[in-house]
């Protein structure tokens, strides 16, 4: 049964989120239910579980469509490609205690909000469901479900302010109270019989009771008068007004600054260990939603759950406010946690082919069902007991903890990753980490120090830049807009008494020989009190006109405007704006009269050697404006070009060595980074992504003014022949020998020799080349040449300027040229495509950050091949474990079909030591074997469904079963072996020894217990015993021959605890093969042999590890032998990149060198898919601009 869409039964919940549900209404029909409640009892309850791992036959059975306004029953299925149902109940929240009158009726800040809209007359009760721990109410107008505990999008900034800013009267705070829940982020701890999650769940409850019970202040409104209320955290409501006080606080919500400024700790979400600058939302009077309006830059004023602020500056009201803005599961810290206890399913070909797999193994159950039934049933047996013995050759052939076996490798995993400081929160993500071939690196902080060495400072005076200025110099840098510019234009605090901040800031402040002033209550002129940070002239500065100056208000730093500024003021001066940045952005914000007309020859000059260059910029404010009331827009605007600031960023020691790791093992590595282009391409050269030997080509895209189409050229990046470092300062007065600068979009001759023009294109030719492109680039690629970007990424390698949006977008576009796509980066700006990528990597001191799956307390990208070879190695392992799982379940399944034959079977305590002996130790101790230190060059497979695997199954398989019925036709063969007389074997070898007298009376005592043991049970026969012998020695073999080493796991013999299992094991089987203890026997349901028959059982098993081992060793891991017939055969690979690949080695004209394209279509729409994942902490806007 489906689901047909009807009118008012269907809708979207979360219509556009990442969560996008669908919902169906349906309503509890007593007639169905009644004969479900029959089914579940005539079932033994087997309907009651089958309903529960399908919810939607649950509804389906129990309930009738119906519109949502009516339903009592909601069922819900996700979106996405695995369309997963859940069943949720309609639960009703009553408020008439609360609404007495109409007097009592919410307010004016709930006239427009889904609180009044989801409250149902005359009855006063609330519709809500819960899903994923986030309560959704009924909005009776809008006729939709609608997620509470947050504040409503459509406020306006000045909406916020009047509404709120007085704080929420207690009535409003009551209602909101009822129907949002309390402000708590609950993880129960799993009972100890839930064992298996048991550990995650304590350690998620120890993560978020730190802020469930904060004492906090906020401000109430009583009859239009504020004042102030000291209350638990839990009793927060979105609306309520937060008072923060000075000291350092644990932020227990969401919550927007309305009024002055926090400094903020948000480590613990982003992994981001520098202090965050927030400032207070703007009370801009339009009808634009306060986000819209904020764009960008809306999350710097906001404080996020489970942050830490440090330290407040209040404005000129004396007091620090913040509205609460998201509460409980809604907000970042909610949402971090949520992530782990619901985690995305991994669409993972190895778990999909498990599941074919158990169904070729519950169809080789029901073979051998009917085998069993009429093997049977045609011999008389009850119909109970035919039954009993049917349903037992389920429980063999569909062996119930093979799920569990498949997770022990990747527990296991965890753990070694965990003691190399490389924490988990989506363990199944780390099979995938065994597949990735291409990994996106984030550059600062990632390939580089996160520390920058000042180099210089090229300042500009009058259109013209100056002569360069040294770092460090004899001589101190001058007074001046310049200097003004790098002692204020920044975001630096002082913090336990050092300064904190961007390690850019940090390095131009200290530069300044200026120190930080950061006591309170500074009074600037015609700013009234005003909590200003003050910088002053330090013991070792130089004389300055000026005792100070104040930092009135900053614009945080934006990765998507690339640029801050500050608006500052000279102690008993003027107010002066100054603004860094990109230096391509800084100076579209300048005047053109004051740029200088070499700006991009210098720029490129500097670029080109792997510099990192700041743009800087100021102007004069008109006196008596407040700081508080300009707009960013108004700020950053008609600004005086200063200079450039060249800072050196070095590569971080082990960059080189693991990128070389990498290329050796055939995992490309990519630059995502939002640094210049020119900059971007000298570190990718200098850390061995780029060769010496391959060529550069730079793909710019315009769109084309006054048209809606665009243009696309192909240019190779020349590499600008100058002098080092110390040697280009000194060359710096002179005009470098005519750089090329690709800023048109019409084709460019080369004026190079034609042997370099050879040169490139020998290049070409042989595919040593990699495209380089900006983040603007990308997007018009994205939008007008859609059909190239596939090509584009083929060869891709530098990937500059680009915003958070367009990096989670890239990842998602090689992730359908079908590359395992792993990201590593810093866990802030990268958020997004640390989300998206199959494996993405957070470089943070925290254990667990909202950013990725994967986090490494050390700051380096040396955890990436090791997590690709831990990945690799838990791949391998789950394979090792499958395999021995399905032969065990088969191997055991074979024995009992043959015993079914003579109606026996093995006993329950020969079930019970293969299963518990011997099965379950193999299965916890084989998955031990460590990650092999050396990356090859190849990945393991990724599906159960490929010819090598399910050969080694196939023959194995056929070993086990050539064994057991040799041993079962051969034992019958035996002069000793009779069929009622299971002791006559060794009766007639004890005939011939001296004392036969004894020995037969004590033999014929046996049978005689034997005969009556033999009526208890009826297992005891010759073939039960060489069958179970066998068999269970035979599940040693497969466990030691399926425990593969190199090349992606450690050798066998450095799991000791596994080799000491199986030599225990072995010793335990070979002792119940040649001992001979009656009451051991007789417990065992084992007869006495032969030891003749005992060593020839012993040489059977010889002969199987033998064939076993040769045909795993010679055949199944024989690579060269694959890669022959793959070429015999023609196989080739059907991934999206790889067809390309090789379509391209055919195509002479690609790529176009010095060439223009233009589009000729409408422009694809990609806005949406450029936001990648979004989250509270991180979402942006950007593409909206």
């Amino acid at each position: 049964m489906g689901e047909n869409p009807a009118k008012n039964h269907y809708a979207q919940l979360n219509q556009g989120e990442e969560n996008e549900m669908e919902i169906f209404g349906y309503k509890t029909q007593g007639c169905r239910k009644a004969l479900c409640i029959a089914g579940y009892i005539l079932s033994c309850g087997a309907l009651l579980l089958l309903f529960y791992w399908k919810p939607e036959w649950d509804v389906w059975a129990n309930c009738i469509r119906c519109s949502l306004e009516e339903a009592d029953i909601v069922l819900l299925r996700t979106t996405d490609e695995f369309r997963i149902y859940s069943r949720k109940t309609v639960t009703w929240i009553s408020v008439s205690a609360l609404i007495k009158s109409r007097l009592d009726y919410p307010g004016t800040a709930e006239e427009d909000s889904v609180f009044s809209k989801a409250i149902m007359k005359p009855s006063l009760q609330v519709k809500s469901i819960q899903v994923q721990r986030i309560r959704y109410v009924w909005n009776i107008y809008a006729k939709q479900f609608q997620k509470v505990g947050a504040l409503e999008d459509h406020h306006t900034c000045s909406a916020i302010h009047a509404k709120f800013g007085s704080g929420l009267t207690c009535n409003e705070r009551n209602v909101r109270k009822v129907i949002c829940g309390p402000n708590t982020i609950d993880v129960p701890v799993i009972p100890v019989w839930k064992l298996l999650i048991k550990e995650q769940s304590v350690k998620l409850h120890r993560l978020v009771e730190s802020h469930n019970n904060i004492t906090v202040t906020v401000c109430r409104n009583k009859e239009g008068d504020s004042c102030f209320q000291e209350l638990e955290s839990h009793h927060l409501v979105p609306g309520d007004m937060l008072v923060l006080k000075e000291g350092k606080t644990l932020l227990p919500c969401d919550a927007i600054l309305i009024s002055g400024q926090c400094i903020v700790n948000e480590s613990m979400l982003t992994g981001e260990s520098i202090p965050v600058t927030k400032t207070h939302l703007p009370q801009a009077d339009n009808f634009k939603p306060w986000r819209m309006h904020c764009a960008e830059d809306y999350k710097k004023h906001v404080l996020f759950c489970g942050t830490e602020v440090i330290q407040t500056k209040a404005d000129d009201t004396g007091v620090v406010k913040a509205v609460v803005l998201r509460t409980g599961f809604n907000t970042a810290k909610g949402d971090l946690v949520r992530s782990i206890l619901y985690p995305k399913p991994m669409n993972f070909k190895l778990y999909r082919d498990a599941l074919r797999f158990l169904m070729c193994l519950i169809a080789f159950a029901a073979i051998g069902m009917i085998y069993t039934v009429c093997v049977f049933a045609l011999n008389g047996e009850e119909a109970g007991e035919v039954v009993k013995k049917s349903l037992d050759v389920i429980t063999i052939a569909v062996p119930p903890a093979l799920p569990a076996a498949l997770t022990t490798g990747i527990i296991y995993t965890q753990r070694r990753l965990k003691k190399k400081g490389i924490f988990c929160i989506s363990p199944q993500r780390i099979n995938m980490c065994g597949q990735l071939n291409l990994i996106c690196f984030d550059k600062t902080g990632t390939l580089t120090e996160d520390g920058l060495d000042l180099w210089g400072l090229l300042p500009c005076e009058r259109d013209c830049f100056q002569d360069i200025h040294s770092f460090p110099a004899d001589h101190s840098l001058p007074w001046g807009p310049v200097f003004r510019a790098m002692a204020v234009c920044h975001s630096l605090i002082v913090w336990e008494g050092k300064i904190q901040g961007d390690p850019l800031d940090v390095k131009m402040f200290e530069a300044t020989n200026w120190v930080i002033d950061d006591s309170s209550g500074h009074k600037i002129e015609g700013q009234g009190s005003t909590h200003a940070t003050v910088v002053r002239p330090g013991p070792k500065a130089s004389s300055a006109p000026v005792e100070g100056v104040a930092i009135l208000h900053q614009f945080p730093f934006s990765s998507a405007l690339q640029r801050m500024s500050v608006i500052a003021q000279e102690i008993g001066g003027e107010q002066q704006v100054f603004t860094k940045g990109a230096p391509e952005m800084v100076a579209m914000l300048c005047r053109a009269e004051t740029v200088p007309l070499n700006f991009e020859s210098k720029l490129l000059l500097y670029t080109a050697q792997g510099f990192r260059v700041i743009g800087l910029a100021c102007k004069s404010l008109q006196a008596g404006k407040q700081s508080t009331d300009l707009t960013r827009e108004e700020v950053e605007s008609d600004l005086t070009f200063l200079g450039l600031l060249i800072m050196e960023n070095r590569l971080k020691r082990e960059t080189k060595p693991v990128l070389e790791e990498l290329s050796a093992a055939r995992i490309r590595s990519v630059m995502v980074t939002g640094d210049n282009i020119q900059t971007a391409v000298t570190v990718a050269k200098n850390a061995g992504m780029i060769s010496a030997t391959n060529r550069v080509i730079l793909v710019e895209a315009n769109k084309i003014p006054g048209s809606f189409s665009a243009s696309i050229t192909w240019k190779p990046l020349e590499e600008n022949k100058t002098e080092d470092y110390r040697g280009l300062a000194k060359a710096m007065g002179l005009e470098p020998r005519s750089p090329r600068v690709f800023t048109s979009a019409a084709p460019v001759q080369d004026d190079s020799p034609p042997t370099t023009e050879r040169r490139i294109r020998l290049a070409l030719a042989s595919g040593q080349y990699h495209f380089a492109m900006s983040g603007k680039s990308y997007q018009i690629v994205a939008q007008h040449f859609r059909h190239l970007l596939p090509k584009l990424l083929l060869n891709g390698t530098v990937f500059a300027r680009m915003s958070p949006g367009q990096k989670s977008s890239l990842v998602e576009e090689f992730q359908k040229l079908d590359y395992f796509v792993g990201m590593c980066g810093d866990g802030a700006n990268d958020c997004g495509a640390l989300k998206v990528a199959h494996a993405g990597i957070s470089l943070s001191e925290q254990e667990a950050s909202v950013a990725s799956p994967f986090t490494s307390r050390t700051p380096s990208i040396a955890c990436v091949p090791e997590l690709i070879r831990e990945g690799r190695a838990a791949l391998v392992t789950s394979f090792c474990m499958f395999k021995y799982m399905a032969l065990y379940s088969t191997i055991q399944y074979l024995g009992v079909l043959l015993l079914y034959w003579q109606l026996n079977a093995f006993g329950n305590y020969q079930f019970l030591f293969q299963d518990l002996a011997i099965t379950t130790v193999i299965g916890v101790t084989m998955s031990f074997t460590g990650a092999y230190p050396k990356l090859v060059p190849y990945r393991p497979p990724s599906q159960l469904i490929s010819p090598p695997l399910l050969l080694s199954v196939v023959l194995n398989i056929l070993f086990s079963l050539s064994l057991q019925v040799f041993g079962f036709v051969v034992v019958q063969e035996q002069p000793w072996y009779s069929k009622t007389d299971i002791y006559s074997a060794c009766l007639s070898v004890n005939n011939h020894m001296e004392n036969s007298s004894s020995i037969s009376s004590l033999g014929l005592h046996g049978m005689r217990d034997g005969a009556h043991g033999q009526t208890d049970n009826g297992y005891k026969s010759y073939e039960n015993t060489t069958v179970w012998l066998l068999s269970t020695i035979n599940c040693l073999i497969v466990a030691l021959v399926f425990s593969k080493g190199r090349p992606f796991r450690q050798p066998i013999y450095t799991n000791y605890v596994f080799i000491l299992v199986l030599i225990g094991q072995l010793g335990i089987c070979l002792f119940l093969v040649f001992a001979d203890i009656d009451d051991l026997y007789s417990k065992m349901d084992l007869v006495c042999t032969p030891t003749t028959w005992r060593i020839s059982m012993v040489i059977m098993l010889a002969v199987t590890l033998a064939a076993s081992f040769l045909v795993e060793e010679a055949v199944i891991e024989n690579r060269p032998l694959w890669l022959l017939l793959k070429k015999t055969f023609r196989y080739h690979s059907k991934s999206h990149y790889k067809r390309l690949q090789r379509v391209l080695e055919q195509d002479s004209a690609w790529p176009p060198l010095n060439e223009t394209f233009f589009s000729d279509s409408v422009a694809i729409s990609v806005e949406g898919s450029m936001g990648g994942h979004s989250n509270p902490t991180f979402d942006s806007n950007e593409d909206a601009l």
